[in-house]
């Protein structure tokens, strides 16, 4: 179908980043009503990846019997192992800590931060330079994620503090995993890619909950059920999928500049979905936020 739209590579790309952010936005508010469903961070995550982890090695074992495999696969599997714990192991699980203790808001906020992380950790990593663009951006996104953060930690006490730095914290893991791994995605391409580091994630969330969580505590209500069938299906594995290709084919600058949708959709979505509050300066901290991200995305070169 998409052969018959006579769609270029570039078009495709975008359409698919929009459609990855639009789905990837709806992620918080799942997780919130999941969370309101009397689940906790460790289950929704082991559920969350359980449900996935089938669909990713029914992928793999796909590409197995109709594509050739990437020259030097087995060679790269430490290194998509090591990918795969820190963009959705390691990312995921301080997300969803953090997620109690914040609204969706504050929490989708402080993960849109990463491209400026990515730009500080390139020039740690690869020497790129630190321009004016980069510092103005800076200031300008976390200025305003540090408005949001006042106001919030007036309404929701101490628990916002360590609720934004376990999310800062997962921004910054995933940082890593962008920063590393489009050189990947070049190497072996998208698909390959996504569902190896997304085995290998699901795979290290369920040992963790094993060895950690109570299997006979865990309680699944029928909406709960719903909930995390969403989550893993359209919150996990559709748009992880198409944000990979989208990086593929129009790289991770122009994929970031589509991401500015994304707090725009989850605040919109929680204001009217889960009544969080939205006030003036919650209004002016994403703006400054998106702006922030927008100087440094927009006709920007790629980091490395």
């Amino acid at each position: 179908m998409i052969k018959s739209l006579n769609l270029t590579p570039t078009t495709l790309g975008f359409i698919l980043a929009i459609l990855g952010t639009a789905l990837f936005s709806l992620k918080s508010i799942y997780i919130k009503l999941l969370y309101a469903e009397g689940l906790d961070s460790d289950s929704v995550l082991m559920m969350r990846m359980a449900i996935a982890l089938p669909i990713y090695l029914v992928i793999l074992f796909w590409l197995s019997r109709v594509k050739t495999k990437p020259e030097g696969l087995r060679s790269k599997l430490l290194q998509i192992t090591f990918l795969g714990f820190i963009g959705y192991y390691l990312a995921s699980y301080l997300d969803l800590k953090g997620l109690e203790m914040i609204s969706a808001q504050l929490e989708r906020l402080t993960l849109f931060t990463y491209p400026i992380m990515i730009s500080i950790l390139g020039a740690i990593f690869f020497k790129t330079p630190i321009t004016r663009k980069v510092l103005l951006a800076l200031i300008i996104t976390y200025g305003g994620l540090l408005i949001v953060f006042a106001k919030e930690a007036l309404l929701g006490g101490e628990q916002v503090f360590l609720g934004t730095l376990l999310v800062f914290l997962a921004a910054l893991s995933f940082s890593f995993y962008v920063l590393f791994g489009k050189q990947m995605i070049h190497n072996i391409g998208s698909l390959w890619f996504t569902s190896l580091a997304m085995s290998i994630s699901s795979v290290f969330v369920l040992i963790h909950f094993a060895l950690f969580s109570d299997f006979t505590n865990l309680i699944i209500t029928p909406m709960a059920w719903l909930w995390l069938g969403l989550l893993a299906i359209f919150g996990t594995v559709i748009p992880s999928f198409m944000i990979s290709e989208a990086i593929a084919k129009i790289g991770p600058a122009q994929t970031g500049i589509v991401g500015i949708l994304g707090p725009i959709v989850t605040m919109g979505l929680a204001i009217t979905i889960l009544n969080e509050p939205f006030t003036v300066w919650h209004a002016l901290g994403m703006v400054m936020v998106v702006g922030g991200v927008a100087i440094l995305t927009i006709r920007s070169k790629p980091v490395v």
